[in-house]
């Protein structure tokens, strides 16, 4: 942004864990170098950040402890609720203004909205810094989905949010929709900046699918219930170098006809996103198959899983592992009702991966699955964005702007119910592996869809934004001036 010698700073601010919030994490990375800035991020600890970020020596990661009230919650929530709030405005204020280096501007993620806009803005009026608000989402939306709309405790959130937000010197957001919202109903103009996949989200290799299906072979294997039809297929005659999906001989990697399809959902198991609906899609697709077959429902699964293991009950539609990836609340209430399934066709896993390995999953997957539904309707899920950065085709839930993303039939297909689901399941893996010319023709669109990427999008949308509001420069001389 400037040529003196000194690098400017900026500080990347999340009231979450830092691992868990990839688009801050894109940010810091664009702002070191792309930007040429020293980048303090501030930020709870908890799941590991992306290798890039560990290893550039310009971006400085500081730890907060993240604030706990479970005895007092179960008391008084809305007490337990307030008091938290100030513990942590106290704790963000301490490290914002005393912990890290002046900056010269602040980008702060929302939601969560209370008490970090405040805390950043009495931040940025304290060390005369710029305040840039990046909006994800809307933090009353989140509130309202376990309180209603209605409720004393979201209204004063909206009022909070919107007040403290208009006190911004500039601010992101993640699509139009999010855009005209802002502008019209609360005053705040803003900056459309797409998420966008970084360059590590790419399509897998034959050789990094071996890698990583060997590394997760045993967590492949192992059912969330007593057995299905992957871990007991998969545990009779392995041989070294063979996974569930590949396998090594004479030195040559090569992928299994046999193997099931891989379908990938990525969620942070939160009531924003109905998982429920996806077990139901599981099991329809599951009946349905065996429909076609003719399977009488006295047939015993040890028979079934027997054949599928030799490769003598073959099918135009095949096995499906769902592979589960994420952290978060209602994860251990969906794995109980997994347990409680018996399905002969379909198996679930739920894992949490390396930073490393995840794109790598992407890019080894038949199709992805998308379940955000947006709490305020107008953001867009990154998940989507990342599994199209690997050209992985995606089902994913309609709501309001998610054709901003999605296109019907280009790279991906949309659903609104369980059956739906269920019925593009049945379209797209229908003579899997060798004989999907619907997914195929998807997974082609995906990879133009992911061609474009964060780093191209970042230099055109967010840097004139940022030479604006830190050093004055207009966008329109941005492009001609020195890079930050």
């Amino acid at each position: 942004m400037a040529t003196s010698s000194r690098r400017e700073r900026v500080a990347v601010v999340v009231l979450g864990d830092i691992g868990r919030s990839p688009r801050m994490q894109y940010h810091a990375l664009s702002l070191a170098e792309q930007a040429h800035l020293e980048v303090d991020i501030v930020a709870n600890g908890g799941t590991e950040p992306h290798r890039a970020l560990l290893n550039n020596s310009h971006i400085h990661i500081h730890l907060m402890k993240s604030v706990q009230l479970v005895g007092l919650s179960s008391l008084s929530k809305s007490l337990a609720l307030l008091l938290k709030a100030l513990i942590q405005f106290f704790i963000l204020v301490w490290y914002l203004c005393y912990k890290i280096p002046r900056p010269d501007a602040y980008i702060v993620q929302n939601p969560p909205s209370v008490p970090t806009l405040a805390a950043v803005k009495l931040a940025s009026l304290s060390r005369k810094s710029k305040f840039i608000v990046d909006w994800h989402n809307f933090g009353y939306s989140l509130l309202a989905l376990s309180h209603g709309r209605n409720h004393v405790i979201v209204r004063i959130y909206f009022w909070f949010e919107r007040f403290f937000g208009k006190m911004a010197d500039g601010s992101f957001c993640v699509t139009k929709a999010m855009q005209h919202e802002l502008e019209q109903n609360w005053g705040i103009k803003s900056t459309v900046l797409y998420d966008q996949p970084p360059e590590f989200f790419r399509p897998t290799s034959l050789e990094e699918k071996h890698g990583l299906f060997c590394r997760l072979e045993n967590d492949l294997r192992c059912p969330i219930g007593f057995r299905d039809c992957i871990s007991v297929a998969g545990n009779s005659g392995n041989r070294q170098g063979e996974t569930i999906f590949t396998e090594r001989m004479d030195n040559v990697v090569s992928l299994k006809s046999s193997r099931p399809a891989l379908v990938v959902s990525s969620t942070s198991w939160t009531p924003d996103e109905d998982f429920g609906m996806l077990l139901e899609a599981a099991i329809m697709y599951d009946r349905r198959v065996a429909a076609t077959l003719k399977e009488s429902d006295g047939i015993v699964d040890d028979q079934i899983w027997a054949d599928l293991r030799d490769g003598e009950r073959r099918s135009t539609y095949p096995r499906i592992l769902f592979v589960i990836t994420g952290k978060g609340p209602e994860r251990e209430r969906y794995e109980g009702k997994i347990r409680m399934l018996k399905l002969r066709r379909v198996a679930f896993r739920t894992l949490w991966l390396p930073a490393e390995d995840y794109p790598l999953l992407l890019g080894s997957a038949n199709l992805g699955v998308c379940l955000h539904t947006s709490s305020s309707g107008l953001d867009l899920p990154m998940k989507v964005v990342d599994m199209f950065g690997c050209g992985l085709p995606v089902c994913a839930v309609s709501f309001s702007c998610i054709e901003e993303l999605v296109k019907v039939d280009k790279n991906g297909v949309l659903f609104s119910s369980a059956s739906e689901l269920a019925d593009q399941l049945m379209l797209l893996l229908k003579g899997f592996p060798d004989s999907c010319d619907h997914l195929s023709s998807l997974r082609e669109g995906a990879m133009v869809t992911g061609s474009s990427r964060w780093s191209t999008s970042w230099q055109a949308t967010a840097l004139p934004l940022l030479n604006e509001v830190i050093f004055g420069i207009p966008r329109q001389q941005s492009s001609e001036a020195a890079i930050i």
